[in-house]
C-alpha cells in the first residue's frame, strides 16, 4: 500500500529525516515508536504534503506522491490524526465533522456524507450527544475521538495517527487504543506514532523504531519489546523506569 524509500526531508538546511525508508501492507496496523525529537511526526507531516522539502520517494499504491500537495493527498485516501488533535475549536462537533469529508461533497453528495456522519455517531455515540456543542469545551478524551472521527469523514484507505494517547488519563488512552483495533478489524490501515510504546506494541503487526531521523530497528512486537536497543533508542538510559 505505502512504500516509502530512501526518504529525506528538510527545514529549511536541517536534514530531519535522513534517509528513511519503510513499507505499510494493506491491513495492517503499523507501529513507529522513539523518544521525542526522533523525527516521527515530521514523517508523517512528510507523507502528508505537509513538508514540501524532500528528497527520496513517496509511493501510494504504485504512485509517486513525493511532490503531491495536501489536497491531493486526502483525495487519494490518507489521513492524519494530528498530535494534539488540532480541531476548529469555535466550530461545533458536527462543523468539524463535516470539514473532514469536505473534498467528498462533489463526488459523493450529500445523502453519503450524512450516512457517514452516522456511522461515526455509532462509533463514538458521545459524539452524537455533543454534536451542536463547540468542540474546544470537550473533554481531553472527547476531543480525541472527534479528531479520529473527523479524519474518518474522508473515507482514508491509509490513516496516520499522531501520538493518540498523549495527554490522556490512562483508562482513556485505554480506549483509545481499542478504538485503534476495532478500526483495524473493519478494514482501516493505520500508522500509528506513539511514545507509549509498550501500549503500542500490544496492538501493532509490526513496528519501526526511529531515533534522530533514522530508523534504528524493526520487526515484530515480540521481538522488540524485549530488545535492548529498541530500549535504549526509545527512552535511554532511564528506560528501565518506564518501560518495565
Amino acid at each position: 500500500m505505502l512504500i516509502i524509500r530512501s526518504l529525506k526531508s528538510f527545514y529549511g538546511r536541517l536534514c530531519a529525516l535522513k534517509g528513511i525508508s519503510l513499507h505499510i501492507r494493506k491491513g495492517e496496523i503499523v507501529g513507529l515508536i522513539g523518544a521525542n525529537g526522533a523525527g516521527k511526526t515530521t514523517l508523517l507531516n512528510s507523507i502528508m504534503g505537509l513538508l514540501s522539502s524532500k528528497k527520496g520517494e513517496i509511493l501510494f499504491f504504485e504512485e509517486n506522491i513525493t511532490k503531491y500537495s495536501p489536497r491531493q493527498i486526502i483525495k487519494l485516501g490518507i489521513s492524519l490524526v494530528p498530535e494534539g488533535r488540532q480541531l476548529f475549536a469555535p466550530l461545533t462537533v458536527m462543523d468539524n465533522l463535516i470539514l473532514g469529508a469536505y473534498h467528498r461533497y462533489q463526488k459523493d453528495g450529500k445523502a453519503k456524507i450524512r450516512a457517514d456522519l452516522e456511522v461515526i455517531f455509532g462509533r463514538f455515540p458521545i459524539l452524537r450527544e455533543r454534536k451542536k456543542q463547540p468542540a474546544g469545551t470537550l473533554s481531553g478524551g472527547e476531543q480525541r475521538m472527534l479528531a479520529i472521527g473527523r479524519a474518518l469523514m474522508a473515507k482514508p484507505r491509509l490513516l496516520l495517527m499522531d501520538e493518540p494517547s498523549t495527554g490522556l488519563a490512562p483508562v482513556i488512552g485505554r480506549e483509545v487504543f481499542h478504538i485503534i483495533s476495532e478500526l483495524r478489524e473493519q478494514g482501516t490501515t493505520i500508522l500509528l506514532v506513539e511514545q507509549n510504546a509498550k501500549a503500542a506494541l500490544k496492538i501493532v503487526d509490526r513496528a519501526y523504531v526511529m531515533e534522530t531521523g533514522r530508523i534504528v530497528a524493526q520487526g515484530n512486537p515480540n521481538d522488540l519489546i524485549n530488545n535492548q536497543e529498541v530500549k535504549r533508542a526509545y527512552l535511554g538510559k532511564e528506560y528501565k523506569k518506564i518501560w518495565e
